[in-house]
């Protein structure tokens, strides 16, 4: 049953404490076949983004059904939502017509994966990184970004892109869909609290995402 986010306070604070972003790593579930035709490999070549240059993908090193492409999609929510199925490591971005762009995602792990319902209040390129202060207790490596933060750049834990989700009371879920370096880590259970996508889709899914209330975000366990 989809749980929205009407997460009890207590329960909310728990979670936000958790957020962040680090690695792991879980292996994914398998999913069915998919035709070579319908995955956009090409789209993982380098590219250099506002200065920026990017390095390609090895996609003949994701497994086919995190590259992506254009699906069926049965579900009922309104064209423009994104939908996120975590057992699945798959985001939905629903097209009209009964399909939908589908992107491999690296998920949280055990203990920080969420569930619920918000919407992007706002987008940004090449985001600055400021870890939560919960992460640079258990990692000191990372303390001296919470502040000042970890400039733009290739190897910045939010990769290319940046998508900020918010409650439905307007309040900063501290959760994130962002981009990733660690290709590799996409298809496996890979961060704290955070929804990652290789830099080339995240550039795509940005591009496809207005900011605002009807912006939804729906995440299934």
């Amino acid at each position: 049953m989809r749980f929205r986010i009407a997460i009890t306070t207590l329960g909310m604070m728990s979670l936000l404490a958790t957020a962040g972003c680090s690695t792991v790593s879980s292996s994914a579930p398998e999913a069915t076949k998919i035709s070579k035709a319908e995955i956009f490999d090409k789209a993982y070549e380098p590219v250099t983004d506002a200065g920026f240059a990017l390095p390609a993908i090895p996609i003949n090193r994701v497994k086919p059904e995190f590259r992506r492409q254009i699906v069926a999609y049965n579900g009922d929510e309104r064209p423009g939502t994104i939908v996120v199925k975590t057992r699945e490591r798959h985001l939905y971005y629903v097209l009209p017509g009964g399909k939908a762009v589908r992107y491999g995602i690296g998920v949280g792990k055990q203990g920080f994966a969420w569930e619920g319902e918000a919407y992007i209040a706002w987008k940004q390129a090449w985001p600055t990184w400021h870890p939560p202060k919960e992460m640079a207790e258990r990692k000191p490596e990372v303390a001296k970004y919470v502040e000042k933060g970890m400039e733009p750049g290739i190897t910045n834990p939010l990769g290319a892109r940046a998508m900020y989700l918010f409650n439905d009371k307007g309040q900063d879920t501290l959760f994130r869909l962002h981009g990733t370096p660690e290709w590799s880590s996409i298809g496996t259970a890979a961060s704290s609290g955070c929804i990652r996508l290789m830099n080339q889709d995240i550039i795509d899914l940005y591009n496809r995402v207005r900011p605002g209330k009807t912006a939804r975000v729906v995440v299934i366990q």
